[in-house]
């Protein structure tokens, strides 16, 4: 038997176990984007199983049923109350041979208007060291009414913006900040990374806040938080700007910095990273996550043996450093990289196949399986919106995001 065929073989096996576990459990109804799949029986694979080498290739992700992706896969029956009982996955826009849907969701609800930034590094960014990414957005009520037309075909417009050459390579982003987007740039050549502030609205005027640490340059700031019921912002910045050829090399720790904009002050509050990366808050703002995504390392490649992983930590009420860390979860998919939390608590995160969300406890309840990496993803009214480079696609589920906005 060849290696293609025992493959397919140990495929069609699981997913013929699966559906039976699915078909037969009378209390468990998944939607018709979904497939239910149940851990016990995977949990032996035998000294035999083909998997074991696919699997190694980290990029690759674990699809038992073989299901032809986009598809959402339930793990737990817990994330039938997220998804909701209609709940499905499809494409709403598209740019092919260009990654214009990377990172830096921001969702202006009261225009309902979903921004985000090109791919600063990747091979279909078509950026680098003398060329800039760029921002676009899309219009979600566009969405709504190309799926009510024709559910089967949606493919909106994709409007860029014109920003200020101050903004250069833009990775991460929150808000709506006091009325505005609230971006982190990477920085381009010499150019310096930067906290920026940009309009939402046409010329989408810029205001720098920050761009030093007290007169060093930052690495490559990745992405950006606010404290919930609080104007101060968290930050991380990695060394992918060097790793990645638009930057030099890098002078500093990769960190995570807290920066209050009404006093200027900017100190940091978490290191021994190989990578920070993605950032977030529980509601309450006494716990926060951030993702090390050390496996990925650029020019240096990838070392299995490195973090993918979100670690947790309790925000210091009188400090707001960042305490007791411990791991929350790992991911077995490339890497987790931007980080969004549900009203519910729970953690979502883009990985290696998809988007991958797990319970308050760190649980794998489900992934939204695209079987390509997703960076980054951000709630709207009409659902679950997931950049995917080239392609953004629309869950329509019934979770809601927590709240990002700042007065």
């Amino acid at each position: 038997m060849t290696k293609s065929v025992a493959a397919a073989a140990v495929a069609v096996a699981l997913a013929a176990v699966t559906y039976t576990v699915a078909s037969s459990s009378s209390d468990l109804t998944v939607p018709p984007g979904a497939v239910y799949i149940d851990p016990l029986t995977y949990n032996v694979l035998g000294p035999n199983s083909t998997w074991y080498a696919e699997r190694n290739l980290s990029t690759n992700g674990f699809n038992p049923t073989n299901t032809a992706p986009p598809f959402i896969q339930v793990f737990d029956p817990s994330f039938l109350t997220i998804l909701g009982p209609s709940a499905t996955i499809r494409p709403i826009a598209a740019s092919p041979g260009f990654a214009i849907a990377h990172e830096a969701p921001v969702y202006d609800r009261e225009n309902n208007l979903l921004f985000f930034s090109s791919n600063d590094g990747g091979s279909l960014g078509y950026n680098g060291w003398y060329n800039n990414s760029v921002v676009s957005y899309i219009n979600m009520t566009e969405v709504d009414e190309a799926i009510a037309a024709n559910p089967e075909d949606v493919n909106v417009q994709i409007v860029t913006l014109n920003l200020s050459d101050t903004v250069q390579m833009v990775n991460g982003g929150t808000g709506l900040y006091k009325g505005n987007l609230l971006l982190v740039t990477s920085g381009r050549a010499l150019l310096p990374p930067s906290i920026v502030l940009v309009n939402p609205n046409p010329p989408y005027n810029t205001t720098v806040l920050l761009d030093n640490f007290l007169g060093r340059q930052f690495n490559s700031l990745d992405d950006i938080k606010v404290l919930p019921g609080t104007d101060i912002m968290f930050f991380t910045d990695p060394t992918y700007g060097w790793l990645l050829d638009f930057r030099p090399e890098p002078m500093l720790p990769s960190q995570v910095y807290r920066f209050d904009p009404s006093t200027g002050q900017v100190r940091v509050v978490a290191d021994q990273f190989i990578h920070p990366n993605g950032i977030a808050f529980t509601a309450d703002g006494r716990t926060a996550f951030v993702t090390d995504t050390g496996i990925l390392g650029g020019f240096e490649g990838t070392n299995q043996t490195l973090p993918a992983t979100i670690y947790q930590y309790d925000v210091d009420p009188a400090t707001q450093s960042f305490m007791n860390r411990r791991v929350f979860a790992y991911a077995d998919s490339g890497i987790p990289d931007g980080i969004q939390l549900d009203t519910m608590g729970n953690i979502y995160s883009g990985c290696g196949e998809g988007t991958h969300v797990w319970n308050p406890e760190g649980t794998l309840i489900g992934k939204f399986y695209l079987n390509s990496t997703t960076a980054e993803m951000m709630f709207t009214k009409s659902g679950l919106v997931i950049l995917d480079e080239e392609t953004l696609y629309l869950a329509n589920i019934q979770a809601q995001g927590a709240n990002l906005y700042t007065l």
